[in-house]
């Protein structure tokens, strides 16, 4: 279960941030770390000492440029953050994330992402859109920023319970495999498009229905099969729409 489990770090700026995440994910059993368009150099001497003999996790990190890349194979993606700042998206505590991973990884084929920001301004709106939930560490309100790999390290002690309290107690995973973040990012594409075409979503005039309705579908998890059928709804429906003049009006969203 733990090989499944990828630390993402988005805009790193300090080498010894990725160090030191790499000891707190080795010290918890956690492998598969990727970079986000680190603003820093990933392997320097400050990383290799900051990971205290987990540097074979700072030399193995995979290097993306955007978080879809990062996670595209992922089923579930949690960004680490205190709160979405335009939209109030599903937010769990640490603990809570523990207690999914054994029924999110019952499947072999599922990858969780846990997906950390930039030391000096976290993840913004967009990327915290992208995530099925965000988790919410709750530290003293009076002194709550944390080292990135202090927040690593917390993540990675949960899953690492997790783990253990999964040896005893085998966990039933879902019947079908669930979509990726990928499959999932297609089908928000796919529905954007389909509803500007029939005049239900003005891109001038977006009133945020996008990001509720990536709110809505992240939240039902949907099965591979399930995207499968209402990609295939959409598909029917493209073909239903007359072509227009490019000038004629177009309804806003209902």
């Amino acid at each position: 279960m733990l090989d499944r489990i990828r630390i993402v770090l988005i805009g790193t700026s300090h080498p010894g941030n990725i160090g030191g995440a790499a000891r707190a994910m080795h010290n918890m059993g956690l492998s598969d770390l990727a970079l986000v368009a680190p603003r820093c150099t990933a392997v320097t001497a400050d990383s290799v000492s900051r990971a205290s003999g987990a540097d074979h996790l700072v030399n193995g990190a995979t290097v993306n440029e955007t978080l879809e890349q990062a996670v595209a194979d992922c089923t579930l993606v949690v960004g680490a953050s205190a709160r979405s700042r335009t939209l109030p998206w599903p937010m769990i505590t640490p603990r809570d994330l523990g207690v999914r991973l054994p029924m999110e990884l019952a499947d072999r084929e599922a990858r969780v992402a846990l997906v950390f920001g930039r030391e000096d301004s976290g993840l913004t709106n967009t990327e915290l859109q992208r995530c099925h939930a965000h988790v919410h560490i709750p530290t003293n309100p009076d002194f709550s920023s944390l080292n990135l790999a202090a927040a690593v390290q917390v993540l990675a002690y949960e899953c690492r319970l997790a783990w253990l309290d999964q040896q005893e107690i085998p966990a039933e995973g879902p019947n079908q495999a669930l979509a990726t973040h990928a499959e999932l990012e297609h089908y928000f594409a796919h529905l954007e498009r389909t509803l500007v075409a029939i005049g239900f979503h003005d891109p001038a005039m977006p009133r945020q229905l996008m990001a509720r309705l990536r709110r809505f579908t992240l939240r039902a998890r949907p099965e591979r099969m399930e995207l499968n059928i209402l990609r295939g709804i959409l598909s029917d429906t493209d073909k239903l729409i007359p072509e227009r003049d490019s000038d004629e009006g177009q309804h806003h969203e209902r």
